[in-house]
């Protein structure tokens, strides 16, 4: 047998010990989930639940780092940068993921080669939502408004998973109106309920909480083909009458790419465990959001699918980011 042959086989017969220690073990200290969002927000809320279930099903401490700014992309990158052991994931939003991937020419991280897939847990339509002060009380009335008062006419949005949808209904319907950046979705309904802003894009954990009866924000609309079961009075953007804009947000969890593949398959697992129990389901409801639990293959077809389509609509709208 050849030296570098022999190597080979050693290499190989070693490196499977390790990765099954590694599985076994697993997690032996505390694992941190990264999200490029503020306390308070959708994307913050659902990763704390996972947090929580994971931590139940595998033992160990998993704990959920906010890491804000550049339009979510800090958390991303520090993950695609940190060592692939499992100990440090990223709760991912398409914002600065497969969104971003479509806006933006120049981004310090590549989401098919520098991660890999592990599950997407859940994921929820976005509303749209002003002021219950605010005279629009339907989506015709929010856009006469918002051409009557283009000086007023501004928008809250912590990151381009709303930006774009905002931008392709300004499009479709002629509507004016300029984006103020915010860190959070919570930050966007403090925007709402102070006066500095018309109207907003939130994702429906955030705003479940503040549209019901005695809340201080009307809903106007859901981004999705069909109305949501948690907000069945809420007619979608096409009954509306702004047909095709469409939007939402999801939860998914990745590890950077090299991440040992038993430790992948073992938090694949649980998320798929963690999805189909009545309990996620409750609190999923509760949020108005969906409980997905699918598989890393399914996840990175679900990835493909999403920057080819929002792409189309970057170039169909002719928007450009920073």
């Amino acid at each position: 047998m050849k030296r570098r042959e022999f190597l080979s086989l050693v290499g190989a017969a070693a490196a499977w010990p390790v990765a099954t220690r590694a599985q076994g073990d697993y997690p032996s200290r505390t694992v941190k989930i990264v999200i490029g969002f503020g306390a308070g927000g959708g994307t913050d809320t659902v990763a704390r639940v996972v947090a929580q279930k994971l931590a139940e099903l595998l033992g160990g401490t998993f704990l959920v780092e906010n890491k804000t700014g550049a339009s979510g992309r800090l958390a991303p990158d520090l993950v695609a940068k940190s060592p692939p052991d499992g100990y440090t994931l990223l709760g991912a939003a398409p914002g600065a993921f497969t969104v971003g991937t479509a806006i933006w020419p120049k981004i310090p991280y590549d989401i098919f080669k520098d991660f890999v897939p592990i599950s997407l847990l859940a994921d929820y339509p976005l509303v749209v939502v002003v002021n219950k002060a605010h005279p629009a009380r339907t989506i015709a009335e929010l856009v006469a408004w918002l051409k009557a008062n283009p000086d007023k006419a501004n928008y809250p949005s912590p990151s381009p998973i709303f930006t774009l949808p905002i931008e392709h209904f300004k499009l479709k319907t002629g509507a004016p109106a300029t984006t103020i950046s915010y860190r959070s979705s919570n930050e966007s309904i403090t925007s709402l309920l102070s006066g500095q802003t018309a109207f907003a894009f939130v994702e429906t954990p955030t705003a479940k909480s503040h549209v019901g009866p005695d809340s201080k924000l009307r809903p106007l609309a859901v981004t999705i083909p069909s109305r949501s079961p948690e907000l069945p009075d809420v007619p979608t953007l096409a009954e509306a009458g702004v047909p095709d804009v469409v939007g939402g947000s999801w939860f998914g969890l990745l590890a950077p790419a090299r991440t040992p593949m038993p430790i992948i398959k073992k938090l694949e697992a649980a998320c798929l465990q963690i999805a189909a129990t009545d309990e996620f389901k409750a609190r999923m409801k509760k949020l108005a959001s969906t409980p997905i639990g699918n598989t890393a293959d399914e996840f990175a077809a679900q990835m493909k699918s999403e920057v080819q389509r929002w792409s189309a609509v970057v170039k169909q709208a002719n928007i450009k980011f920073e």
